[in-house]
This record gives C-alpha cells, sequence and structure tokens, in this order.
C-alpha cells in the first residue's frame, strides 16, 4: 500500500460533507503589527503564572475552578461536571516544568510545560490568552500507536466532551475550529446518519512519511459510516472526516 501522499489526504478529506483539516500559515505581519499585537499579551512572567493556577486546578482535580479556567469558547460546549468527568479519567498530576513561554501574532501567549504523573513524563503546550484563561492545550502523544489517539479524539467526541477532543487536534487546526464548531458538525452528521450507538473498529487504513490515515467505522441506528482521521508524525490530529458514503443498515 503507498505511503500516505498529499493525493491520499486530499481523497480522504474530500469525500464526505465534513472536513477539518489544518491550513498553511498566513504571511508573517510587518514588524510594526507584530510588536503591537504582541504588546496587548501576557508578560513572560504573567503567562507563567496562568499557566501555574491552570496547571494547579488539574493537580488539585478541580472541576470549577478547571472550568473557571476556560476560555468563553471553551465554557459553551462544557461544564464543571463535564470537566470533573475527564479530570477523574486523567492520571494523577504530580509536578510540572513550565519551559518555556512565546507570544503569537493574536495576543494569546503559547506556554511549554513538562508534566509528570503516575505514568511517567509528558510534554505539552498550553495557549493562554490576555485574560489568562485557557484558549487550546495540545499535548505529545508520540509514544501512542495511532489507532489510540483517533480512538480518544471519537470517543471524546461521542461523550460530547468537545473540549478534550479538541485538544487532540494539532494546534493549527485548533486555531481554525472551536469546540462548538466540532459539536455542531457531530450534530449536523447524526441528522444524516442517525443517533450515535457505537464504535465497531478502528483501524491504521494507510500509513507514510506524511501521515497516518486512520479509518474509524462508527455505527448510528440509520447507516454504518465509516469516519477518517488523519494524523502527523506526532500523532497529532491534522484532519477529519465524516463521509456521506455510508451503509445503510
Amino acid at each position: 500500500m503507498p505511503g500516505v501522499g498529499a493525493s491520499v489526504i486530499t481523497a480522504a478529506l474530500l469525500v464526505g460533507g465534513f472536513s477539518i483539516a489544518s491550513q498553511p500559515p498566513l504571511e508573517a505581519a510587518p514588524a510594526t503589527l507584530l510588536a503591537q499585537t504582541r504588546s496587548a499579551g501576557l508578560s513572560d512572567t504573567a503567562a507563567r503564572e496562568a499557566a501555574e493556577r491552570i496547571l494547579e486546578a488539574v493537580k488539585q482535580r478541580d472541576g470549577k475552578l478547571r472550568y473557571s479556567q476556560f476560555a468563553t469558547a471553551l465554557q459553551k460546549t462544557s461544564s464543571p461536571a463535564m470537566v470533573q468527568g475527564s479530570l477523574d479519567k486523567w492520571p494523577q498530576l504530580e509536578s510540572w516544568t513550565i519551559e518555556s513561554v512565546r507570544s503569537g501574532l493574536s495576543g494569546n501567549s503559547s506556554v511549554e510545560v513538562e508534566l509528570k504523573n503516575e505514568n511517567g513524563t509528558r510534554r505539552g503546550t498550553l495557549v493562554i490568552n490576555p485574560e489568562g484563561q485557557l484558549v487550546a492545550q495540545v499535548f505529545d502523544f508520540k509514544d501512542k500507536k495511532s489507532t489510540q489517539v483517533a480512538r480518544a479524539f471519537m470517543d471524546a467526541v461521542t461523550d460530547g466532551q468537545f473540549v478534550t477532543a479538541r485538544s487532540l487536534l494539532a494546534l493549527d487546526l485548533q486555531k481554525e475550529i472551536s469546540p462548538s464548531a466540532l459539536q455542531n458538525k457531530w450534530l449536523k452528521l447524526q441528522r444524516s446518519t442517525g443517533t450515535f450507538q457505537k464504535i465497531d473498529d478502528v483501524m491504521e487504513a494507510d500509513h507514510g512519511s506524511e501521515g497516518t490515515l486512520v479509518l474509524v467505522e462508527t455505527s448510528f441506528n440509520r447507516v454504518t459510516d465509516n469516519i477518517f482521521v488523519i494524523l502527523n508524525s506526532a500523532h497529532e490530529i491534522t484532519g477529519v472526516d465524516f463521509p456521506i458514503d455510508s451503509k445503510v443498515r
């Protein structure tokens, strides 16, 4: 089977009515605009302090506090109870190290962290807005199989945990799709397929230097739908497609 090249990925993303995929970055802004935009963001110290508060809430497994630290876009598809449910499933966070802070054009700060939990260490990035709220997050899952990450994504989507599902997307893709948009796409799909029933199988359909294509066979009450998940070499999700070529049962 050929590796996952541009033609394979493009085909996978065009077969259905719902596709999300990361886009090329915009051209760099002029230096003056860059300076003005960054000045509206958090200072390095403030970004570190915000990250400390966010991670402390995770360590304490405090769903209400963690929910209050979400930006509005994240809160729209979540609740303190849903956040608590996610925290209760996570390995216990023991300690962390904040490694660096980078300022972005939007005024957001990207905070690189290393987390230590009962299962070992994992690197991650927290994206924090000028108000000190969490906008996005992504963690290093290179040690996981592509099928495991795709399954975790689909489990989160089908459980209504759209904030968690979005955290498995590459950061470039998270910039393009909010948890609310992801929720709307999932609900729109079910208007055609019927109510979600179960995930039948998760299999690697193609693999190459540019990425991995994972097929998630999913049963709804009217059809069986093949959902495609594309991951890069770091096992971050760079594309998701809900095809319309479904098998009626």
